[in-house]
């Protein structure tokens, strides 16, 4: 059995969709303000940086100036200068009658990074776009963790003297505090797919806009130019991850775009072009989950199918849908923090090359 590659062609029912949210989105929200799916593991559900918590590229560039320097180069930090000159990008903020691409919240939201000034005149006001997609659309706004972030736990310790158990803590209560480190891999897919599944259906539907990325893999798109892995070498090398965390990778985008798939179904309010196209998108990833279960062994997986399998793609299935979202994305979580890849070996020969 191959991996599955192609979007299978499913037949949706007549009453396929309903009214629902037009926001697929949303999640719980914990004391800090960040998406918070439960207090067990601290999950979060992959969301805009808050402007209000957002503190910009400078706070992170003394410490990740290699990391940084990447990302200059990468479509991920050109769209702030580009995106809003493209024709297409212009066509579609026409049809949705949109005065402005960077101060429209619906483009903002995967497009660029928002902050708010404090001193603005107006709350209308206060948000502004400083940068693209930037550290704080994938890692989340710094603010509340950016603290615990840099403590490797006294003023002569360094982030390679810190010790181990000191680290694991100081990991742990920053993403407590709402950051998507990424030491747990399904945290930095989920935020990958929160964009490159696009959960906006009028955004498409009526604007034009495209369905999300439906070529999207989590490991060929993440190790390729974006590639920004510094961490072991204080910033002098950018590291090749090893084949046992590729696996994890593989698999840990697969879900995340499961997840995103179902909150994107359960958004749509009409059987068109962005609910089925997210209703055989959520199919898809179901049977190439399906397919990896199938040649290695591991009850998660197993767990995540029997929720997918239990719900049907359909209209008035909105909470149902995002129920079963909620209980993937914390299973997804709980296989990146407890899978370590040496029992993925037979994933090897489909382990995909990097997207440059």
């Amino acid at each position: 059995m191959k991996i599955q590659q192609k979007i299978p062609c499913i037949v949706l029912a007549v009453a396929m969709f309903s009214a629902a949210s037009a926001v697929a989105q949303t999640s719980l929200v914990s004391a800090g303000g960040q998406g918070e799916l439960n207090a067990a593991n601290n999950l979060q559900i992959a969301a805009p940086a808050d402007p209000d918590l957002v503190v910009g590229n400078d706070a992170c560039v003394k410490c990740h100036a290699s990391e940084v320097k990447v990302w200059q180069s990468t479509p991920h930090a050109t769209t702030f200068d580009q995106l809003h000159r493209k024709p297409e990008a212009k066509e579609i903020a026409t049809k949705l009658g949109l005065r402005s691409i960077k101060h429209s919240g619906r483009c903002v939201a995967c497009h660029y990074t928002q902050q708010s000034d404090h001193g603005a005149a107006s709350s209308e006001d206060a948000a502004h776009v400083i940068a693209g997609v930037s550290c704080e659309s994938c890692h989340g706004a710094a603010k509340q963790w950016l603290d615990l972030h840099h403590n490797y736990g006294g003023e002569s310790v360094t982030r390679l003297t810190e010790s181990p158990a000191h680290r694991a803590e100081r990991i742990s209560q920053s993403i407590r505090a709402g950051m998507r480190n990424p030491t747990n891999v399904y945290l930095v897919a989920q935020s990958c797919l929160r964009c490159h599944t696009t959960a906006d259906e009028e955004l498409v539907n009526v604007g034009g806009h495209s369905a999300g990325s439906l070529d999207f893999e989590f490991v060929s798109w993440s190790q390729g130019t974006i590639r920004h892995n510094f961490l072991q070498s204080d910033g002098k090398v950018n590291g090749v991850r090893s084949a046992e965390h590729l696996r994890v990778m593989f698999v840990a985008g697969m879900i995340a775009e499961l997840e995103a798939s179902l909150r994107a179904t359960a958004a749509a309010t009409q059987k068109a072009k962005f609910g089925v196209t997210s209703a055989q998108r959520a199919d898809r990833a179901k049977k190439r989950l399906q397919s990896v279960a199938a040649k290695v062994s591991d009850p998660i997986l197993q767990q995540i199918l029997e929720i997918a399998g239990g719900v049907q793609l359909k209209l008035n299935h909105h909470a149902e849908l995002n129920a079963a979202a909620d209980k993937i994305a914390a299973l997804g979580y709980e296989f990146a923090a407890q899978n370590d890849g040496s029992t993925l070996a037979n994933l090897d020969a489909y382990l995909p090359q990097t997207r440059k």
